[in-house]
């Protein structure tokens, strides 16, 4: 081997795993523009549009359902339905989520409560814009939103391609902002002209995107803060190596910023994967941004399955692939990540690609207390009670009130107790 191009590493205490801070010139550029937006509405989207985005005076800022269809149309019969396709597992899947969550009626003292699980009205769906405009990101989001039951669906993306187009025709989306960056979240959040305010904002995008969005949390709900990519890799001896370093690397080349990480089970594994890296990079068109992201990453080899389990939960990765023999062995032990990989014919990319699974997922360690998006993202969980025999409850409510020492909590209990109560 003539290069380590994975860092290798003996401790998880020589590395960052949390995700990145945003910087004060980020947050107060994005912090600018969306209380520009809010306060301006469709004529500042407009004007950092021309500025970052390069829209022209003469292009629509919205385009609507009837030209996404347009697109649709226009496109070729082999894209057409690999876009179908895809969206139709997506879909499948996310109709399989929504049917595990249901509404619920059971008897308490007096009565009856429950809750009743319903989408919200309306969502924006953010898709990058940038080298890659990511069509299966407009799929992944617009699907689920639709699948979820949500009435109105907006895709904002910058610069936004024929392809673009056609998949949020595909995905059911009402319209398409034709916008990127903080701007963009903000037309979400706050609304402009013919877009009303969404109630939910999801997707990835850059740092003033994810700005943006920590900003406009509150007002209206997010799904994550989105840093950058990840891909953990647990791999043996019963693994390919070349596979595991494509795999590494379809990671690596999505930006500079990516982070591609291995766990080996063996000081010669890592070596060969190693070498491998190196030969598959020879022929990469996208080499130069994938080395760079190499250096964010790195490698270190474990003793046994049961410390890779646990280096695995320290770090909460993105993806999380498991490479081996028995991966049903670690499988029970791993308990934080974004989605699971699981064996050596369970590739990263058939997680990004559309199989079924939400491929926006959480990043620097937050997979520890947050999943990927889902229809769960854009649902509510709202309960209710009715209660027709009050005086089983009101005792004990008077009392706790009586604790708290709210008083007027406690006379309306009393009301209802079975002393006072009219029957």
């Amino acid at each position: 081997m003539t290069e380590s191009l994975l860092p290798v590493i003996e401790s998880l205490d020589e590395i960052e795993l949390s995700l990145p801070s945003l910087d004060d010139a980020t947050m107060n550029r994005a912090a600018d523009i969306v209380s520009t937006v809010k306060r301006e509405g469709c004529e500042a989207v407009r004007r950092f549009a021309a500025q970052y985005d390069g829209l022209a005076a003469d292009q629509p800022l919205i385009i609507s359902s009837d030209e996404l269809d347009k697109a649709k149309a226009a496109i070729d019969g082999d894209t057409l339905a690999l876009l179908e396709r895809t969206a139709q597992r997506i879909e499948r899947f996310a109709t399989a989520q929504r049917a595990t969550l249901t509404d619920l009626t059971t008897d308490i003292d007096g009565g009856q409560a429950g809750h009743t699980v319903r989408p919200v009205d309306r969502v924006g769906c953010y898709a990058p814009g940038g080298r890659y405009p990511l069509v299966s990101s407009v799929l992944m989001m617009a699907v689920t939103a639709r699948a979820a039951g949500v009435s109105s669906v907006t895709v904002a993306t910058p610069r936004p391609t024929a392809v673009m187009c056609a998949a949020a025709a595909i995905a059911g989306a009402d319209n398409l902002l034709a916008v990127g960056g903080a701007h963009a979240i903000a037309a979400l959040a706050y609304g402009i002209d013919a877009l009303p305010a969404c109630d939910v904002v999801v997707g990835p995008g850059n740092r003033f995107v994810t700005a943006a969005k920590k900003l406009v949390s509150g007002d209206v709900a997010i799904d994550m803060l989105a840093g950058p990519s990840e891909v953990l890799i647990v791999a043996d001896d019963a693994c390919d190596p070349r596979n595991v370093a494509i795999d590494l690397l379809a990671q690596a080349e999505h930006d500079a910023d990516a982070r591609p990480m291995l766990i080996a089970l063996s000081r010669k594994l890592a070596v060969e994967i190693q070498d491998a890296l190196q030969s598959e990079l020879e022929s990469l068109p996208t080499a130069t941004s994938a080395r760079r992201a190499l250096k964010n990453g790195f490698v270190i080899c474990a003793a046994n399955a049961q410390q890779a389990a646990e280096w695995c939960n320290c770090i909460a990765p993105e993806h999380l692939q498991l490479a081996l023999r028995k991966p049903e062995s670690i499988r029970p032990l791993v308990r934080h990540y974004g989605t699971l990989l699981v064996g050596n014919q369970t590739p990263e990319v058939f997680g990004d690609y559309g199989a079924g699974p939400n491929h926006v997922l959480p990043t620097g360690g937050t997979a520890r207390y947050t999943g990927g998006l889902s229809v769960f993202s854009f649902l509510k969980t709202q309960s209710w009670m009715r209660v027709d025999h009050p005086e089983k409850l009101a005792e004990d409510v008077a009392a706790l009130a009586r604790l708290e020492g709210l008083a007027a909590h406690e006379r309306a209990a009393q009301r209802f107790t079975l002393s006072n109560s009219r029957v």
